[in-house]
């Protein structure tokens, strides 16, 4: 992708997890994070999803080292962190070759594949069944 600014190259990265899809791109600065052009905080209220998002920074000691931008969608909060989660690793690990090793071992540039089951015609969800009635 070319920005219309400079005619420098960006690279994005995306990361998915259940219906969720983010597109994370990490530029060398202070450690500012966006999410869908607003704070990180703000985007993410709960403590538990702001550090899955910054798991993959403490674990490669790179917490003020880049800038982090991200656009995400589909799913809920918690597929949405798991999915930036996933873009932040591959960003890294392209940024400096070094991490992929810590990355790998931790399994951050695995794509956790878990998705919701589909609902069955004659059951009231995926699995769970009416109850039944002998008489």
């Amino acid at each position: 992708m070319v920005t219309k600014k400079t005619a420098e190259k960006v690279d994005i990265f995306v990361g998915r997890r259940k219906n969720s899809v983010a597109r994370v791109r990490l530029v060398k600065g202070t450690g500012k994070i966006e999410v869908n052009d607003k704070k990180f905080e703000e985007y993410f209220p709960r403590e538990t999803h702001r550090l899955i998002i910054m798991q993959p920074f403490e674990l490669t000691s790179t917490n003020k080292k880049f800038d982090m931008y991200a656009n995400v969608f589909g799913g809920g909060l918690s597929g949405q962190a798991g999915a930036i989660r996933l873009g932040v690793s591959r960003a890294l690990q392209t940024m400096e070759s070094k991490l992929r090793d810590p990355l790998k071992k931790a399994g951050m540039l695995t794509r956790d594949a878990r998705e919701v089951e589909r609902k069955k015609y004659g059951k009231s969800g995926a699995r769970k069944r009416y109850q039944f009635s002998k008489r």
